[in-house]
């Protein structure tokens, strides 16, 4: 029995086109859908610091927006890549998220041995908010202006430590930039998150931290932390006292916290431009505004092609303080 060729190609068609928008309505009613189950933001540091503090508020103001549970997953290590690795290897649909930061997205370049790549394997889907970093010290420190600190740190190569949130972590890198940009050199003590550095700090542990402002900014306002200058390129305004780095005898340094909300790669688009509108939603509020300015953070809506864009360019940025300093983490 001879059977018509065309006949069975125009069936093979027809199946393929089946299949092709069924698979399409899936993906779609599923973003309807979105989301029908609690969503997980991982923080991938201590508790207590800036993404910590940031994670927090996301939970808070999305859950309702969504009548479903948004858990704070606080996995600590390796400056965050540790969660960060565990997000990437998340299934793409919606229900796994981060705060990522500047050691995550764009300093990675220090750890060569990474079983991720940030760059391929996450998603950004804004960017959160922007930051100055504080230098601080104890209340009973002899720095009193960071002229004092500037002329111990170059007079004793070594003598006096700081602490990070973690080796490659956003505190960690305009640190090193500070390094590179005055020539100055210090010991440097790494942590897990700046909530466990900061009680070493307050504690007089370790000597001085150029900590996120969202996290430092609380224990300045209780006094038991002195500002002696600001990381950004211009005078902070919720500090007008605190003089820039550049203009305390380090001309031309300039340096900035910022922080993402990211997914796994391969995220339907339709699902990342929804998120990124509904935390844009939640973040306009009264109460998400204070909170943000509380913290000392920084927050214009941008789109994902946006914090796409931006991410490249720090990256870029980063790239050369890495190697200039030839900072190798692993």
């Amino acid at each position: 029995m001879k059977i018509n060729v065309n006949l069975k190609r125009r069936h093979l068609c027809l199946l393929t086109l089946a299949g092709a928008l069924s698979l399409a309505t899936t993906s779609a009613f599923a973003q309807q859908d979105y989301p029908n189950k609690p969503i997980r933001i991982v923080a991938p540091f201590a508790p207590g610091g800036a993404v910590d503090i940031l994670a927090r508020i996301l939970s808070e103001r999305l859950a309702p927006v969504y009548g479903q549970g948004v858990i704070v997953d606080n996995r600590a290590g390796a400056s965050g890549h540790v969660g960060a690795q565990v997000v990437a290897k998340s299934p793409a649909d919606g229900y796994t998220l981060m705060v990522g930061t500047i050691g995550i997205h764009a300093a990675y370049a220090s750890y060569r041995k990474l079983a991720y790549s940030p760059a391929t394997e996450l998603q950004p889907v804004m960017i959160l908010g922007e930051a100055p970093n504080l230098v601080l010290v104890p209340e009973n420190s002899p720095y009193k202006t960071f002229g004092d600190f500037l002329a111990d740190v170059k007079a004793n190569p070594g003598k006096i430590n700081y602490a990070s949130a973690g080796a490659g972590s956003s505190v960690h890198m305009v640190t090193a930039l500070f390094e590179l940009t005055s020539g100055a050199r210090m010991t440097h003590i790494a942590y897990k998150g700046s909530g466990p550095a900061l009680v070493d700090l307050l504690g007089g542990q370790v000597d001085v931290m150029f900590d996120n402002m969202s996290s430092g900014l609380p224990h300045v306002k209780s006094g038991k932390l002195r500002v002696l200058a600001v990381t950004s390129p211009q005078r902070e305004p919720r500090l007008p006292d605190a003089p820039t780095i550049a203009e305390s005898g380090v001309p031309g340094y300039g340096g900035t916290s910022w922080f993402t909300l990211a997914a796994p790669a391969g995220m339907p688009k339709a699902l990342v431009d929804k998120l990124s509108k509904d935390v844009q939603s939640a973040l306009a509020t009264p109460e998400a505004v204070a909170r943000y300015d509380t913290l000392g953070v920084n927050y214009k809506p941008n789109t994902p092609a946006e914090a796409e864009a931006f991410i490249k360019s720090e990256t870029v940025k980063w790239n050369r303080v890495i190697e200039a300093a030839n900072l190798r983490l692993d």
